[in-house]
């Protein structure tokens, strides 16, 4: 068998590639690391411009799409970009006036009703036998004002000690408030020339990819796109069922707060699994500020409806929006979950979707 050079050659850069993988591999590593930080900004505006352009693009369906004139080709996609922009803002700005001002009345109520709710509690017979003896003359004779002038005192005895851990707060908020800002000017970039950023990657690869490997690698881009694209509709469209349930139930059951409420769970429940509950521990602090026991029912209500949320209309609604059995989407969102937290919820679905449908289309095509 008669060995060619160039197989020779190729096989010792391999063997040198190897050999410095293995020895460097820790530099490598720490060199990625820095590089990905640096591109944290742009990788940032990639994820916000993809999230615009899913509501962006149902827009451009619907902005004049047969008129083919001048002025509605040129102002198609700043229009339709504004709006989506507009829809997600008055979407959260929505969620914020309907929580935070009722959030801050119930904080302060809580805060005022404190002195006579333990004085209460005192003079029931029941939990006094559990009390020392001396606990209702003692609390009468705490002067709560005097208690709240000593903290006031220490917080700003304290604030010298405190002053390099607030500067630190603030130079990291500064910096978070800069890395989103450059993010979504980047991410307006691309949204506006998207059509031309697409062709200049269709061209880079059929340049430097073979035909047969330029045509997979475009096959699965696309599925995975297209996972993507069907998750998050369909995670957008359980949590407006979610807090729709949420809102009948509580009107049904007369809890307080009920819009309010469902309105907050159902924003939180774009969190895979665990953002309904996160939503829940808000709306049981608010009703406990009118009633302790509709807080524990209400508690008890939100563990039912998640549940059937959970195993009944979560892996149908996203399950069937994605072309994923019921029992894959609780598998994804177990094993991602468990291996990179809130994130691997967050994209594990898409990524199983788009592996099942792959290999789905491959065992297909070879049968």
């Amino acid at each position: 068998m008669k060995i060619s050079w160039k197989t020779c050659f190729r096989l010792g850069v391999s063997i040198f590639l190897l050999y410095l993988c293995i020895t460097y591999w820790m530099p490598a590593v720490g060199l990625l690391f820095v590089v990905l930080n640096s591109a944290k900004p742009l990788l940032l505006g990639c994820v916000i411009a993809y999230l615009i352009n899913i509501l962006m693009s149902f827009y451009e369906t619907y902005y004049f799409p047969k008129n083919k004139t001048a002025l509605v080709v040129k102002t198609r996609r700043i229009v339709c970009m504004l709006a989506a922009m507009l829809t997600l803002l008055g979407i959260v700005t929505l969620v914020i006036r309907l929580v935070i001002p009722e959030l801050m009345a119930c904080i302060q109520l809580l805060a005022s009703e404190i002195p006579a709710a333990l004085e209460k509690v005192s003079r029931n017979k029941s939990i006094a036998e559990l009390l020392p003896e001396n606990f209702a003359d003692s609390l009468k004779r705490f002067d709560w004002q005097e208690r709240f002038m000593q903290i006031a005192k220490g917080v700003t005895s304290g604030v010298s000690s405190m002053f390099g851990a607030v500067a630190t707060a603030v130079s990291s908020f500064v910096s978070a408030l800069v890395t989103f800002l450059v993010s979504f000017i980047f991410s307006i970039y691309i949204l506006l020339g998207k059509d031309r950023l697409g062709a200049q990657i269709t061209r880079l690869m059929k340049t430097y990819l073979k035909q047969s490997w330029y045509e997979k690698v475009r096959y699965v881009l696309s599925i995975v796109n297209d996972s993507f694209h069907k998750y998050i509709v369909g995670q957008c469209i359980e949590a407006v069922v979610l807090g729709t349930l949420c809102v009948l139930g509580m009107l049904i059951c007369r809890f307080p707060y009920a819009t309010m409420i469902g309105a907050l769970i159902g924003f939180t429940a774009l969190i895979p699994v665990a953002g309904a509950y996160i939503g829940a521990g808000v709306g049981a602090f608010m009703i406990m500020t009118v009633s302790p026991m509709q807080a524990v029912f209400f508690l008890i209500f939100i563990v039912v409806l998640q549940q059937i949320e959970g195993n009944l209309i979560y892996p149908k609604v996203v399950g069937s929006s994605i072309g994923l059995p019921g029992i894959w989407v609780l598998a994804a969102v177990t094993v991602g979950g468990g291996l990179f937290g809130v994130f691997g919820m967050l994209i594990g679905v898409p990524m199983a979707a788009a592996l099942y449908k792959i290999l789905k289309n491959d065992m297909e095509k070879r049968r």
